[in-house]
């Protein structure tokens, strides 16, 4: 039996969302058993359910603690389902499928195309097998380094194995941590090797595997792409300016930088500016943060990572566009110039879609949210735009979620993971292509 899909009469959005909501589904189950948490009873659906979305979502928001209410099985639940979630169900079809020989059918590889979110199947093979290679060695490496060091505060099974799974949670941008009491990397705010190695795995994770590609190949064809140029130049601006945000209105707040030497403050600013673009760990207490830096966050966790990676968010490239488009206007020009590249209006149209569907969720989500739940509308801003840009990060809100919460948190974790887009194209009807165009009209904006 050759492997393929021939036999589902979906388009690859609807498969893509089906394939998401069976692994959910399947993790759920096995979450709810009495072995996977340290209490011997059946965990509640709707906990299971949260934590299973939230962990093949890559989003980092639990409303139980990882690593003192799951055990090991829990745990390793988790983070399997960390990894498929992160790269993504079809890559690990594909794996299989390349395993026992089998071969890639046409259908297949637009699924695969819409999964990796390029423009053209040329190549979605070969890339999978890049996307494959590079997160064992980039997991595996940081494993390595991870466990050196914390092999000296722990014993060295209990430091591998916190290795291994820190590595593949902050790869894939997940924030899930087994450090207990939902402290996250707190305790490792002045440790260089633990922040640079971690902030690696989330960057590297973030800027997508189209991006590794390019740089891994850049000696040999001594070429990147414009999406490349795109990403590296907006993912190296964001963390510069949203580390010198931080540090300044943090500088003096006793609960956050104050206390903390100037090693700590900048090793704190840089960490706090990373993990936003979906991440979800954190070096300072985010409840104590003052309410300028948490809606900078907001703003960060928003635009999120960028396309074709573990990462959610309305991604760094959409940004792009829309702060070109609005340049343009004002500079009184019809073209958006990138590199010395022009944009077609398709791209343009594509990013403001987006854009506005994903703010029409989160800003719908929370106003819900804000009815249902007793809490400042801020914090429940924060935690929406988390769930939305699979972050993971909050400000505490996330235990003390009503059961409607957890459903409308937990539906958008799944939403932000797959993109407002990609819903949007397999919930609508599918619409030919137009055979005639309209009279063209004018209409007075500002």
């Amino acid at each position: 039996m050759k492997w393929k899909f021939s036999w589902f009469k979906l388009s690859p959005p609807q498969i893509l969302v089906m394939g998401f909501a069976s692994i959910i589904l399947l993790g759920t189950l096995l979450l709810t058993l009495p072995i996977a948490n340290t209490t011997g009873k059946p965990l509640a659906f709707i906990d299971a359910l949260f934590t299973a979305t939230s962990a093949t979502c890559v989003t980092g928001l639990v409303v139980k603690d990882t690593g003192t209410f799951f055990t090991m099985f829990g745990q390793v639940v988790i983070i399997m389902l960390i990894q498929v979630g992160g790269i993504g169900f079809m890559t690990m079809a594909t794996l299989f499928a390349l395993i026992l020989k089998r071969r890639i059918s046409l259908r297949d590889r637009l699924l695969l195309q819409e999964a990796m979110n390029q423009n053209t199947m040329e190549g979605i093979v070969r890339l999978i097998r890049k996307v494959l290679f590079f997160s064992l060695i980039i997991e595996g490496v940081a494993a390595i380094l991870l466990t050196i060091r914390w092999s000296i505060d722990m014993p060295f099974g209990k430091a591998l194995y916190f290795g291994i799974f820190h590595a593949i949670s902050m790869f894939n941008n997940a924030g899930f941590d087994l450090f207990g009491d939902f402290r996250s990397l707190t305790g490792y705010v002045y440790d260089p090797l633990v922040n640079f190695v971690v902030m690696f795995l989330i960057v590297s994770g973030g800027i997508g595997f189209i991006v590794l590609s390019d740089l891994v190949d850049f000696k040999r064809t001594r070429r990147i792409s414009l999406h490349s140029k795109v990403v590296l130049s907006m993912t190296a601006f964001l963390i510069v300016f949203g580390a010198i945000v931080i540090f300044v209105f943090e500088y003096s707040n006793p609960r956050t930088l104050g206390s903390l030497n100037w090693g700590g403050k900048i090793l704190g600013s840089f960490f706090q500016s990373v993990t936003p673009r979906t991440a979800g760990a954190n070096t300072i207490d985010l409840g104590g943060m003052r309410q300028a830096s948490q809606f900078f966050m907001i703003i960060l966790m928003f635009i999120g990572a960028s396309p074709g990676s573990t990462g959610g968010g309305i991604k760094t490239t959409t940004f792009t566009i829309i702060i070109g488009a609005v340049i343009s206007m004002l500079r009184g020009r019809e073209d958006i110039v990138l590199f010395r590249y022009r944009l077609a209006q398709e791209r343009i149209f594509k990013a403001l879609t987006i854009t506005l569907l994903a703010l029409l969720l989160v800003l719908s989500v929370a106003m819900v949210l804000s009815t249902t739940e007793d809490s400042p509308f801020l914090m429940i801003l924060y935690e929406t735009t988390s769930a939305f840009g699979t972050v993971g990060l909050t400000m505490g809100l996330t235990t003390k979620l009503s059961l409607i919460g957890k459903i409308l948190i937990s539906l958008t974790m799944f939403a932000g993971r797959l993109g407002p887009l990609t819903m949007a194209y397999a919930l609508g009807p599918k619409k030919g292509k137009e055979l005639y165009r309209h009279p063209e009209g004018k209409i007075i904006i500002g």
